[in-house]
């Protein structure tokens, strides 16, 4: 989470990114949480020293790799809710990171083919793959804002060229936050997002935790910090039900991502990563 301009990157105009090489801006010799997440889901965008580190982070929590594929779940989960039972259309992904199996897009577009989904991040390696996060169904849209987390107004302005900010939007926030260090600031970029959109707008929040069995991630956050980037922290349920302050809070409540709406069968282990979902009224 840098500080570059933003730039949409219209689909039908995006650039090609040329050999699949380290851009200008990516430092190759420290881990970056992108790349690093990528490594855990088992993509392969990353460089030796991610795969280091990421090493080193299983090491000391051997469960990171089990809270990584349940927050991808839970994104699935979430957005096939919102776009088919909620009616939602529209999606503002916040921190996209690298592409994946089933992106938001791929899984609203699945569920209604008109949704129309905004990517946003400023890791210079997810610019390099914003090709793949810009296919969309004939009859939706998929943008990508080269964008700070940290500047939602620069974002809204941005995504206005794609989303009909007078309609419901679902702001997706997984994992994001936890990289915005100060808590006040991480609640005013929150209500500077949603005090822009309507009523029946959503939001879609994860983020680890300490509580949930989290205790040994401390250690883990602690090498992280001093090795790899951005800098990451860890909230309580309290701070992270701050972030929901003003909106209704959908069932299950805040639970582990885990466990939100899973499939009964599935008895998912809980993992340390709050997941919640709140529609503003």
């Amino acid at each position: 989470m840098g500080g570059s301009a933003p730039s949409v990157i219209p689909g039908a105009e995006v650039t090609d990114p040329g050999p699949r090489t380290a851009p200008a801006r990516v430092r190759a010799d420290i881990a970056h949480n992108a790349r690093v997440w990528n490594y855990w889901l088992g993509g392969a965008d990353h460089y030796p020293v991610d795969r280091v580190v990421g090493d080193r982070v299983t090491g000391l929590y051997p469960s990171i790799g089990e809270v990584a594929r349940a927050d991808r779940a839970f994104l699935g989960r979430v957005v096939r809710h919102l776009a088919g039972d909620a009616g939602i259309g529209q999606f503002l992904d916040i921190g996209t990171g690298l592409p994946s199996a089933d992106n938001t897009h791929e899984v609203a577009q699945h569920t209604a083919p008109d949704a129309r989904v905004v990517y946003v991040d400023n890791d210079p390696t997810v610019l390099a793959h914003a090709r793949s996060l810009l296919s969309s169904s004939p009859e939706g849209a998929t943008e990508y804002v080269d964008a700070d987390a940290r500047d939602p107004r620069r974002i809204l302005s941005a995504a206005e060229g794609t989303l009909d900010l007078r309609r419901p939007v679902a702001v997706m926030m997984l994992g994001i936050l936890n990289f915005v260090l100060d808590t006040d600031e991480a609640r005013s970029i929150v209500r500077t997002l949603m005090d822009a959109l309507p009523s029946g707008s959503h939001l879609v929040l994860t983020h680890p935790t300490l509580e949930l069995g989290g205790e040994g991630n401390e250690e883990a956050m602690a090498f992280w910090n001093k090795n790899a980037t951005p800098p990451i922290t860890a909230r309580s349920r309290t701070e992270f039900a701050s972030f929901l302050d003003g909106l209704d809070i959908l069932e299950p409540g805040i639970v582990s991502c885990s466990r939100w709406r899973a499939p009964a069968v599935a008895r998912n282990p809980e993992v340390a990563q709050f997941g919640a979902v709140g529609r503003k009224p």
